[in-house]
């Protein structure tokens, strides 16, 4: 187990050209780390590029004590794999490294392959969207709601403990717009999405209805039937967008 602040890059890495061997300081001028030194830091990059000669730059930063403390892949590749081996560098993989920010404390155990953000919080919800004749339904939220207030999303809500995602999202929709009969077309994998230091985890289920009349809550403040193409043209929540286009692809 190992922990420490987080180092980000959104690019791969290489430990052969882009990593000096002797201090640890990142020289890719891509990478927008650049002038950083891995060494102590929990280095999270979405996997490794370059030479197999890499392998043993690792081993070196080790032996000079200026390695990482531990590393996050999204993909395990086998430089850095191996790298991390000879080196003796705690490594997983597997994980979403987007959604993880430079600085953040984290702990890795590497033996149970998880990855704890102690400065982060994570969010189950649900987000339906309405399908009625080839056009959805976007809601904007009202003043009076916790979060995200005036920008528009689907029929959404947390996810209550001990909730199955499908069964909080037919519950939303009787609360939110009085739908009890919509019919489930479609649902998707969990998307997550970052925003400050929530983690926002989003169960999405597509529905057909029949009827484009909808009554909304007071979470919402207006409503409209839109195009799939438009909906970038709304200020919405966190990756609506996405959302959409994996559900009606």
């Amino acid at each position: 187990m190992a922990k420490g602040a987080v180092l980000a890059s959104s690019i791969p890495l290489s430990f052969l050209g882009g990593v000096d061997p002797k201090t640890g300081r990142i020289l890719d001028p891509e990478c927008e780390c650049r002038g950083k030194s891995v060494s102590k830091t929990v280095l999270a990059f979405p996997y490794g590029k370059g030479s197999t000669v890499g392998s043993y730059s690792m081993y070196q930063l080790k032996i000079l004590n200026a390695s990482p403390a531990a590393i996050v892949n999204t993909i395990a590749e086998p430089i850095v794999a191996t790298g991390a081996i000879i080196a003796g560098i705690p490594m997983i993989d597997g994980i979403d490294v987007s959604l993880l920010r430079t600085s953040d404390k984290a702990i890795v155990d590497a033996e149970s392959g998880t990855l704890e953000l102690r400065n982060v919080e994570e969010k189950q919800v649900v987000t339906n969207i309405l399908r009625h004749k080839g056009k959805i339904l976007l809601l904007q939220r009202s003043l009076e709601v916790g979060s995200y207030r005036g920008l528009w999303a689907g029929v959404s809500g947390f996810i209550e403990p001990g909730e199955a995602p499908k069964v909080a999202a037919k519950r939303e929709l009787e609360e939110e717009v009085s739908l009890k009969n919509a019919r489930m077309a479609r649902s998707i994998d969990p998307q997550s999405f970052r925003d400050g230091d929530v983690v926002w985890t989003v169960h999405s289920f597509l529905f057909d209805v029949r009827d484009p009349q909808v009554s909304i809550d007071w979470e919402h403040q207006g409503y409209e039937w839109v195009s799939p193409e438009d909906v970038g043209r709304f200020p919405t929540v966190p990756g609506l967008q996405k959302i959409v286009c994996k559900l009606l692809s």
